[in-house]
C-alpha cells in the first residue's frame, strides 16, 4: 500500500521526517518497504513564462523561444507547435534530468542548428508524467514562475509503500496508518472536517 507523507501529516501531526516515521512503523510491525520521492526526478525543471516566440533562421519547425525562468532569461530552442507568448511552461533548466522516451538524459546547453539553447520547454513525456509527446505542458496562469514544479504540481511528497500483512486489514486505508501512527506517537487523529 501507498501512504502520502503528506496527507498522512494533515490526519496526524508527526513532527517526524518521512525516514524516522518509516522507522517507528516498521518497529511497530508495519512494515515500510521504502519510500518514495515522486517529484525527485522534477529537480531542476521550474515554471516559466514564454516572453516571446520567433523564427528559428535555420529550421523551419523550430522557434526560439525567450523564457522567465524565475532565475534569469533564457534563450530555449522549442520544436512544439503549441508554444505561444505569455503561456506558463515547465522550464528544464540545465542539469535537469529528462526522458526522451526510452532513456533518460542530463540536458546541457545545446547549439541546435546554429543557435544556443539553454534548457528545453518540456512535454509530459519528457518530465515522466504521461506519454503526450506531442506539445509542451501548458500551466495555469496562477503558477507562480520560479516555482519548483514539482512544489507546483503538489508532488513534493514522500510516498511510504508499506507491506500490510493479512493480519492488519486496520492499516488498508490511509485513515487506518493514521490511527496507528497516532497511537505509536500517543497523539490524536485529527477529526474528519
Amino acid at each position: 500500500m501507498r501512504v502520502s507523507f503528506n496527507w498522512l501529516n494533515e490526519m496526524v501531526q508527526t513532527g517526524l521526517s518521512p525516514e524516522e516515521l518509516a522507522e517507528k512503523l516498521t518497529m511497530a510491525g508495519i512494515e515500510v518497504e521504502k519510500i518514495e520521492r515522486p517529484g525527485e526526478r522534477l529537480n531542476d525543471v521550474v515554471v516559466g513564462k514564454v516572453l516571446s516566440v520567433g523564427r528559428h533562421p535555420n529550421a523551419d519547425k523550430l522557434t526560439v523561444c525567450r523564457v522567465d525562468s524565475g532565475h534569469g532569461e533564457l534563450q530555449i530552442i522549442c520544436g512544439a507547435p503549441n508554444v505561444r507568448t505569455g503561456a506558463k511552461v515547465a522550464v528544464g533548466l540545465v542539469g535537469a534530468v529528462l526522458s526522451d522516451g526510452a532513456a533518460l538524459r542530463k540536458l546541457r546547453k545545446a547549439r541546435i542548428r546554429g543557435v544556443d539553447s539553454e534548457g528545453m520547454i518540456c512535454s509530459e513525456m519528457e518530465l515522466g508524467l504521461g506519454e503526450d509527446a506531442d506539445g509542451i505542458i501548458i500551466l495555469p496562469d496562477e503558477y507562480e514562475v520560479g516555482r519548483s514544479l514539482a512544489s507546483a504540481l503538489e508532488l513534493d511528497d514522500a510516498v511510504l509503500v508499506i507491506d500490510v500483512t493479512p493480519n492488519r486489514p486496520d492499516c488498508l486505508s490511509i485513515r487506518g496508518v493514521a490511527r496507528e501512527v497516532a497511537a505509536i506517537l500517543g497523539t490524536e487523529v485529527k477529526p474528519l472536517s
